[in-house]
């Protein structure tokens, strides 16, 4: 039952899941892509997520972090039932569960300070054993030193073990005589993770939680305070890590950077997602799919055991796909403000811009490059001495003329603008492309465009001539 100190209501077996980023840094690839898993679990069951912010870090928390985190799921479009919730707003409700357990005998003041628990460890490792608290305050009935403010530990049990089957790897156990005691609440009073994240997963029902493999080793100590509590164990979910295309740990020259600055280098959102998705899970051999059919398809049993592999090519290619069919009312407002940047402003003349995108989004892989492609619509681009040298040849210059003073009075269509085109160049003995590079450098200052019948419509006569007759004058 789910507990109304949230939402004042109360559901019964509806999947819960939750996305608990620590705000001390960026939200990157890895952790988006744990957000659209849980998201899409919920989704897909009719279930709700839920936002957690981790916040206990005290050193590395900032406000910058957290907004960034915010930012980058909105601009996926994973938006969440509840939340965020910050761990630093619900002390007094860790404590209250601290004092439980301490009651019940389930937890302990531990006085030892950094340099005795330092000291214990140097001798272990020492002797080559695993460091680890040796439970010296467990069941001591020393008077505790003065003046020490204790942090409380939890008695986890010697005997026994713990057996969780984890939807993605499988059956996992492990031994409680591995496990030591735990730290739930520091001195200062602020919850350790692992505490933390039970009190906050038991408060909010949280029935699934899908997260990266590297905490598999939390796990069995997060069910043992869970069971202290007299809690239902959620399901677990351990995704595996994302590897680099050179098979080591994914990092910024990878692209393991701000899911924002995928935002900023020109990628659509849905491309980002989709790509996100078939990090270590599919379905089937499909490669493209909606949010919806991912909401529709996905399940934890096709998540893949193995670490995935980040390829930027392959996001490339996605991104183009999804520029190919996007809106262009949509794509023009996401073009403008890079072609200001650019000094070429649309709204001082030239030709529609939603009409320009479409022409030329086919192109594309990132949004950057339509907008590169869009500042001859807007600005005149000279071509530099080395191309008017190469292709404005006195060999072509005849055929240019010709064109100058034909697209003057031609039917201003794409369908007479190309019939024009091809008679000028087999009325001058020239092949199409040697008629058509040298054009395009004089009218664009460059020798790729889309289409050129398609572009000298849109550019319009009088731009066309203008161009041309300053370059072949």
């Amino acid at each position: 039952m789910y507990n109304s100190r949230f939402t004042g209501q109360v559901f019964l077996k509806m999947i819960r899941t939750r996305f608990a980023p620590s705000p001390t840094g960026y939200l990157h690839i890895g952790g988006a892509r744990t957000a659209l898993f849980s998201w899409a679990y919920a989704r897909r069951h009719g279930g709700q997520f839920i936002l957690r912010i981790e916040d206990t870090d005290l050193e590395r928390s900032t406000t910058a972090s957290t907004q960034a985190i915010l930012d980058g799921m909105a601009w996926l479009g994973l938006d969440y039932d509840e939340g965020p919730f910050y761990q630093m707003k619900r002390l007094d409700r860790y404590r209250e569960v601290a004092e439980q357990l301490l009651k019940a005998g389930q937890a302990y003041f531990c006085y030892a300070s950094k340099e005795e628990l330092e000291t214990l460890r140097e001798g272990q490792r020492a002797r080559g054993e695993k460091p680890r608290y040796d439970g010296r305050w467990r069941d001591s009935k020393a008077t505790p030193p003065a003046g020490v403010k204790p942090v409380i530990r939890f008695k986890t049990p010697h005997a026994g073990e713990i057996t969780f089957n984890d939807l993605v790897k499988g059956s996992i156990t492990v031994a409680n005589g591995e496990l030591d005691d735990l730290v739930l609440m520091r001195a200062d009073g602020v919850p350790t993770y692992n505490f933390g994240v039970v009190v906050d997963d038991l408060d909010m029902n949280i029935t699934h939680v899908i997260r990266g493999d590297d905490h598999v080793n939390n796990t069995p100590r997060q069910i043992n305070i869970l069971r202290a509590l007299g809690a239902t164990i959620p399901e677990y979910a351990h995704v595996p890590m994302i590897l680099g295309s050179d098979g080591e740990r994914l990092s910024k020259r990878h692209g393991a950077v701000s899911v924002m600055q995928y935002r900023d280098e020109g990628y659509l959102p849905e491309a980002l997602v989709n790509y996100l998705a078939r990090l270590g899970w599919s379905h089937g051999d499909e490669e493209q799919f909606s949010r919806e059919q991912l909401v529709g398809w996905f399940d934890l049993a096709h998540i893949s055991r193995s670490p995935a592999r980040f390829n930027p090519e392959k996001l490339d290619w996605l991104n183009q796909q999804y520029l190919k069919t996007v809106d262009d009312d949509r794509l023009a407002e996401l073009v403008r403000p890079l072609l200001l940047a650019r000094e070429a402003d649309p709204s001082h003349g030239g030709p529609d811009l939603k009409a320009v995108v479409g022409l030329l989004k086919s192109r594309a892989s990132q949004i950057p490059e339509i907008a590169d492609a869009a500042v001859t619509f807007y600005r005149t681009l000279h071509p530099s001495p080395e191309l008017k040298a190469q292709h404005l040849t006195a060999a072509v210059l005849p055929a240019l003329k010709t064109l100058a003073q034909r697209l003057a009075i031609v039917e201003w269509s794409v369908t007479e603008i190309s019939a024009l085109l091809k008679a000028v160049a087999a009325e001058h003995g020239l092949k199409m492309g040697q008629v058509g590079v040298p054009l395009r450098v004089a009218v664009c200052g460059t020798t790729q465009t889309p289409s050129l019948d398609a572009t000298l419509h849109l550019l319009g006569r009088e731009a066309v001539m203008a161009r041309l007759q300053t370059e072949i004058a």
